[in-house]
């Protein structure tokens, strides 16, 4: 018999089972449809790249972000959002900090680490302020307007240092609370533009860590005050030795009074950040966690009030699920891919950030449409020294970016791709020679870097990427090539990526190119696309 003729009949069912299988069809894809019109609640982390430093606060039914960028430009980030777990791009505070060496990566000189830190974020009397303190300049800063989206940025300078302040408005005064281990408060002057002569300025807290033990890798820092139902409140965080970043929390019934202080939460070292409070009157806390490599990401952390104290977290733990329902949670376009497709004058998207000051002779959107193209200026050791290295965020659990670069009118001795950007990197690129175009993985660190391995490259275009992967502090980052984007082959070694307090920052996917034999190098960069 043939295979065909084993096969049994097919059975012929009467009408009304047919009828009853359509109606049980139904009713499943109407509970599909259900499901998915469910709203799913919001999770921990709720951005799971490096957000670091985050203060947060409330105008009406909006809330607003700023954040550490440090070294980067533009700097100084604000983020707004509508219900605390998915946050958007709005604008950056400056577009370089300082024109210094330091921050131009000029005559050998860096700012890595450095740039501008913790900030704090208020809104008085119709103008929204942010301020933050530069380790580069040694100073402090004050930007202002009147529209925080769209209005231009008054900029003030105050030639003091305030470590980890928190700009504060009360009862017609301003001051600033700063500090390490000693807490500081200063007076300054009613337009918060200067420091007030004859003001307030002493030690508001002394010794500020001891609620928390008597050794630290870190003492008391990350000052961020809140004034509720007459009470002040100020939140700060602590390192204890051999432990984990512990969020601490005082309070007192008037500003200059005494202060009152316990341990607010020690659970995965989730610290440093405010207390926010819903339009509907619920309490919760915006902290980060270090997470390796990837950097300190943000969590939303439940609060309830007992006692006129605010108790961080759901039994003292930070949940992973949240009591907010959302229709989605994503990125929006804190992390973005880029076509590079910009019209004359258009700026580019707020998801890119240089590594330190850009230098506009080096970069152009508009030599050729469509692409990225990055000129050598000068001779560069290393890919941590080059100007106009353009980079974004690495995000998790896993992450890839995929570049296809032009290298066409690439100089003997140089170099260009896309990398994995902090003290011990990595990149993938093209390096040309006298012999010709090859495609090489280096790993290095400073300016000490070895070429792992090199393939030979016929083509004029090349497709690179490179995959991160976070999962469970795995921290690792591989590379791979494509001549048609489709194929691909891995090359080198895996790179083991660490967090470096030399960046102080997650890693980052950078494009870049550098010369070390002659200037005038370019290269076209087609497309930057985040997985």
């Amino acid at each position: 018999m043939g295979f065909h003729s084993q096969l049994p009949k097919r059975k012929v069912f009467p009408d009304v089972f047919i009828l009853t299988g359509l109606l049980l069809v139904l009713s499943v894809l109407m509970g599909c449809q259900t499901a998915e019109i469910k709203k799913p609640f919001a999770h921990n982390p709720v951005i799971w790249a490096d957000v670091p430093d985050p203060a947060v606060m409330r105008v009406g039914d909006t809330y607003y972000m700023s954040s550490t960028t440090m070294h980067m430009n533009p700097g100084l980030p604000i983020m707004k959002s509508k219900d605390l777990v998915n946050w958007k791009m709005v604008r950056y505070a400056y577009p370089i900090l300082s024109s210094d060496e330091k921050s131009s990566l000029n005559n050998g000189k860096e700012a890595y680490g450095e740039g501008t830190w913790a900030s704090s974020l208020r809104y008085h009397n119709g103008r929204f302020y942010v301020s933050s303190f530069s380790n580069t300049t040694k100073k402090t800063y004050i930007f202002s307007t009147d529209n925080i989206e769209t209005g231009d940025w008054q900029r003030v300078e105050i030639d003091a240092l305030f470590h980890d302040s928190s700009l504060f408005f009360d009862d017609g005064r301003v001051f600033m609370i700063y500090g390490n281990d000693d807490i500081v408060i200063v007076e300054l002057t009613a337009d918060a533009t200067a420091i007030k002569k004859d003001g307030v300025n002493r030690v508001l807290i002394p010794k500020a860590s001891r609620v928390a033990g008597d050794k630290f890798w870190v003492p008391s820092e990350g000052a961020q005050m809140l004034k509720v139902n007459g009470k002040y409140y100020l939140n700060l965080i602590s390192w204890p030795a051999n432990k984990m970043r512990t969020q601490l929390i005082y309070r007192a019934d008037t500003l200059l009074g005494s202060y009152e202080g316990r341990v607010a939460l020690t659970d995965k070292g989730i610290a440093q950040g405010g207390l926010i409070d819903t339009p509907d009157g619920k309490w919760y806390a915006f902290l980060f966690r270090d997470r390796g490599a990837v950097g300190r990401i943000p969590y939303l952390v439940p609060v309830h009030w007992k006692d006129d104290w605010p108790i961080y977290g759901v039994n003292g733990k930070v949940p992973d699920e949240l009591p907010i329902q959302v229709t989605h949670q994503g990125f929006n376009n804190i992390i973005e891919s880029d076509e590079f497709d910009y019209a004359a004058n258009q700026p580019l998207k707020m998801a890119w950030q240089w590594n330190h000051n850009p230098v506009a002779e080096g970069w152009s959107l508009t030599d050729r449409n469509g692409f990225l193209r990055l000129t050598n200026l000068r001779l560069d050791k290393s890919f941590v020294e080059t100007q106009n290295t353009l980079t974004q965020r690495t995000f998790g659990p896993v992450s890839t970016a995929h570049t296809l670069i032009d290298v066409s009118n690439m100089k003997t001795g140089d170099y260009a791709g896309i990398g994995a950007l902090q003290s011990a990197y990595g990149f993938i690129g093209v390096e040309k020679t006298k012999e010709g175009l090859f495609i090489v993985m280096v790993s290095g660190e400073k300016d000490q870097w070895s070429v792992i391995e090199r393939v030979p490259l016929t083509e004029a275009k090349i497709h690179l990427k490179t995959y991160m992967d976070f999962r469970d502090l795995k921290d690792t980052a591989t590379f791979a090539y494509s001549v048609d984007g489709i194929e691909w082959k891995p090359i080198g070694n895996t790179l083991q990526m660490k967090y470096s307090l030399d960046h102080f920052m997650g890693y980052r996917f950078a494009l870049f190119n550098f010369a070390t034999e002659q200037t005038g190098g370019s290269v076209d960069f087609d497309f930057m696309r985040l997985e």
